[in-house]
């Protein structure tokens, strides 16, 4: 049995990129919809705020729904 290092290296590397940059994608999110409940004064950046928290929960959910057609396919 031979074990190419190189090749799980590589997964390991961009399994570590795409899960940071989810997470950190719906970090944002989160943060986008704390900061429309705390900016309800102002409505310019309420909406800001709301579509950029929306944007992001979207992405995730796309980067979910890929992974899972790589898996099943």
């Amino acid at each position: 049995m031979r074990i190419d290092w190189a090749a799980l290296g590589s997964v390991f590397g961009v399994s570590l990129a795409v899960t940071v940059g989810l997470v950190g994608l719906f970090t944002v999110g989160i943060v986008g919809l704390t900061k429309r409940e705390a900016a309800a004064s102002g409505s310019g950046h309420v909406l800001v705020a709301r579509t950029t928290a929306y944007a992001c929960f979207a992405l995730c959910a796309a980067a979910v729904a890929y992974g899972i057609h790589l898996i099943v396919a």
